[in-house]
C-alpha cells in the first residue's frame, strides 16, 4: 500500500547527503484552494469566482457586465489593491478568455491570472508592485453559452465556437433544421465513413483506425476495401446534400467588433450589426467606460501564437513605427517564455479577419493588445522543429492518453447511407491542452501577460530645479520620465485623439501663483514652447514615450519659502505628485 503521508513529505523537501534538507521551491499561501489539472465548467468558473471575490474583498470586486443570449451571466472581475488608489487612476490591463466557446483551456488562464495575483499580493515582491500600480479587469467566460453546449452536448473539438441564437446558416429560409446529430450516443460528433468500390479512401496497413487517401494515379490493391468519407456523423436533417450544416450556433463574437466591421456576406460570423451580441455589448460598454485601458489580452486556442494586429494588410498604416516598436519588442520576450509559441502578425501569418476584439482594442483605442492561440502540438513531444506528423501524434494518443482521445469505430445502420462505420477522434483530440500539462501552459501565458502588463507607464519624476530669477520670481523646471516600454499615449491614441491628454501641473501652495509656462525639448533648450493658457496645466496631448521624458518649465510669483504643487496626470498612466518649496539653488 502506497504510503500518502511519506509522498507527501517527499514531494516538500529533499534531503541531502550531508543529511541536510534541501527545501523545494516555496508555494504561495491561498485562501481559496484551486486545481489547474482540469477544466470548470460555467458553474464551477462561477463558484471559483465568488469563492475568490469572497476570500480577497480587498482586492477582488464582482460584478456581472450583463447576461448572454441564454441568460447566464457575463462576470468581470476587478483586480486592484484599493489601499494604493482607485482601479480608475491607475494604468488597467483588461484580459479575457473563451469567447470562443469551445477554446476551453481560455478561460483557465484567465482563472489562473485571478487566482496567482490575488493569492501573490504580500507574498512575492514583484507581483505585488505591480498590483499596487496598476488595475486589472478578467472576463475569464465571454461565450458561456457556446462553453457549455461545449460540454454538455455531442461535440467535436470544433463546435460550440460561436453563441447561440436561432439562423438561417444555409440560407434555406429555415432556422436549425440540422443540427448534429449523436448516432451512437456516446457524446461525441466524430466521423462516417463508407465503404464504396469508387471509394478514394483505405485503411493503413499498420493502424486500422487511420484512413489513408490514395494518389489520384493509386488504385487499391486486390481485395482491399476502399472508403467515401461522409463527413461529420449525423443525419441530413432537411435533405439538402449537408450534413449538421444549420445548428444552434450562430454568430462568432470575434468579429462583432466595430473597428473594420464587415457584413456577413464578407466576413462570416459577424452578426447582424456591431455589438449585437449581448456579451460583446456588456465587454464594450464597460471598456468604454475605463479610459485607463492601456494593454489588453485576450486567449484563444490553438496553435501556439502572440498575435497583433493588424486584421487586414490595407489597415497596416494604422501602425506606426513607434508602436511597432513596441509589440515586437513584447512578442521576442513572449518567444522566449512561451516555448514553441510565434509572434505573428494576423492577416500576414494566419488570416484576414474584420470586426475582431484584438482590432477594435489596438486599432480602435489605442490600446497595445494581443490575442495568445493557446497550445500547439509542437509540445507533445517536446522537440524542436516541426510539428509532429500524424503517425507520431497517434503515438501520443496511444502512449500519453492512453486511447481516451479516440472513439473506435462501429458499424452502424444509417437512415440515408445505409451501413456506416462510426468513430474517431473524438472532442478532447485536438485544440485542448492536455490537463496534465495545463498548469504550465496557464501559468507560461500569466507570466507573459504579466510581464505584458508591467511595461504599461510608470510615472516618476527626474531632475526637478527651482531658480530665482528675480525678486519674487522663481524658475522651476521638472522632468517627468516613464521608465516602461510603452508610452503614455500610443501613436493610434494620439492620430485618433482618443481619450483626453496627459496633463503636467503645477499649483502654487502659501500664497505662491503660476504665471507662465513652457514645454523644453531638452534641459538646456533656449527655445521652449509657451503654453497659451493655463500655465498651471501643461498639455501633453503626444504623452510620454515609453523609457523617455517631457520636461516643463514654469515661472511663479511667490515669497522665499513658499511651496509649488507639482503633478502629473494621464488617464492611461496613473499620477504622481510632489511638492516643491521655493528657495534658491533647490536642486531635487
Amino acid at each position: 500500500m502506497i504510503d500518502v503521508m511519506k509522498i507527501g513529505v517527499m514531494a516538500g523537501v529533499m534531503v541531502a547527503s550531508s543529511g541536510g534538507i534541501v527545501h523545494a521551491q516555496p508555494t504561495t499561501p491561498t485562501k481559496v484552494e484551486t486545481r489547474f489539472d482540469r477544466y470548470c465548467d460555467y458553474e464551477q468558473t462561477t463558484k471559483m469566482l465568488r469563492d475568490i471575490a469572497g476570500a480577497y474583498p480587498e482586492l477582488v470586486t464582482l460584478r456581472s457586465i450583463g447576461k448572454s443570449l441564454q441568460g447566464r451571466e457575463v462576470w468581470l472581475v476587478i483586480v486592484n489593491a484599493e489601499k494604493t488608489g482607485p482601479h480608475e487612476h491607475k494604468p488597467a490591463m483588461y484580459i479575457d478568455g473563451s469567447i470562443h466557446g469551445n477554446e476551453i483551456q481560455a478561460t483557465e488562464v484567465v482563472l489562473y491570472t485571478l487566482h496567482e495575483l490575488v493569492s501573490s499580493y504580500g507574498h512575492n515582491a514583484k507581483l505585488t508592485e505591480l498590483l499596487d500600480r496598476c488595475a486589472f479587469y478578467l472576463v475569464p467566460l465571454v461565450n458561456p453559452d457556446g462553453r457549455s453546449f461545449w460540454f454538455t452536448q455531442a461535440t467535436n473539438p470544433h463546435m460550440g465556437r460561436h453563441n447561440i441564437r436561432p439562423v438561417d446558416n444555409d440560407l434555406d429560409g429555415q432556422t436549425d433544421e440540422d443540427p448534429s446529430d449523436d448516432l451512437d450516443g456516446d457524446g461525441q460528433i466524430t466521423q462516417m465513413w463508407k465503404e464504396d468500390p469508387a471509394g478514394r479512401w483505405v485503411r493503413s496497413q499498420t493502424d486500422e483506425r487511420v484512413f489513408v487517401r490514395m494518389r489520384d494515379d493509386q488504385n487499391a490493391a486486390a481485395g482491399v476495401k476502399t472508403y467515401v468519407n461522409l463527413g461529420q456523423e449525423g443525419i441530413d436533417n432537411d435533405r439538402d446534400g449537408q450534413i449538421n450544416e444549420d445548428g444552434p450556433l450562430a454568430d462568432d463574437m470575434n468579429r462583432n467588433w466595430p473597428t473594420d466591421w464587415q457584413p456577413t456576406h464578407i466576413q462570416g460570423g459577424a452578426g447582424p450589426y456591431p455589438l449585437s451580441a449581448p456579451e460583446t455589448r456588456g465587454i464594450a460598454e464597460f471598456v468604454l467606460g475605463r479610459p485607463n485601458i492601456m494593454a489588453a489580452q485576450s486567449y484563444h486556442n490553438t496553435g501556439g501564437m502572440i498575435l497583433r494586429g493588424p486584421g487586414a494588410a490595407y489597415r497596416e498604416g494604422v501602425y506606426a513605427p513607434e508602436d511597432v516598436r513596441v509589440y515586437d519588442e513584447l512578442q521576442r520576450v513572449g518567444e522566449q517564455m512561451l516555448p514553441y509559441y510565434r509572434a505573428m502578425v494576423l492577416h500576414r501569418d494566419l488570416y484576414k479577419v474584420h470586426g475582431g476584439e484584438l482590432n477594435w482594442f489596438a486599432e480602435g483605442l489605442g490600446a497595445f493588445s494581443f490575442t495568445n492561440e493557446l497550445w500547439t502540438a509542437s509540445k507533445y513531444f517536446q522537440r524542436e522543429g516541426r510539428d509532429p506528423n500524424e503517425e507520431q501524434q497517434w503515438l501520443w494518443r496511444d502512449r500519453m492518453a492512453f486511447g481516451e482521445l479516440y472513439a473506435p469505430l462501429k458499424e452502424m445502420e444509417h437512415p440515408q447511407f445505409g451501413r456506416v462505420l462510426v468513430g474517431g477522434l473524438n472532442k478532447w483530440s485536438s485544440r485542448v491542452t492536455p490537463t496534465f500539462m495545463l498548469e504550465e501552459e496557464c501559468h507560461r501565458n500569466f507570466a507573459f501577460t504579466m510581464y505584458h502588463a508591467d511595461q504599461m507607464p510608470k510615472m516618476e519624476f527626474g531632475r526637478v530645479e527651482v531658480v530665482a530669477r528675480g525678486p519674487g520670481l522663481w524658475e522651476i523646471t521638472a522632468e517627468v520620465r516613464n521608465v516602461r516600454l510603452m508610452p503614455t499615449r500610443s501613436v493610434i491614441q494620439q492620430r485618433g485623439r482618443i481619450g483626453g491628454p496627459d496633463l503636467v501641473t503645477a499649483e502654487g501652495l502659501s500664497g505662491a501663483r503660476v504665471v507662465a509656462a513652457a514645454r523644453l525639448g531638452s534641459w538646456n533648450d533656449l527655445h521652449a514652447q509657451p503654453v497659451a493658457r493655463e500655465p498651471g496645466r501643461v498639455q501633453l496631448a503626444d504623452g510620454v514615450p515609453g523609457r523617455g521624458a517631457r520636461i516643463v518649465r514654469w515661472f511663479v510669483e511667490g515669497t522665499a519659502g513658499a511651496s509649488v504643487r507639482v503633478g502629473f496626470a494621464g488617464e492611461r498612466a496613473g499620477r504622481i505628485e510632489r511638492v516643491v518649496e521655493l528657495k534658491a539653488a533647490s536642486k531635487e
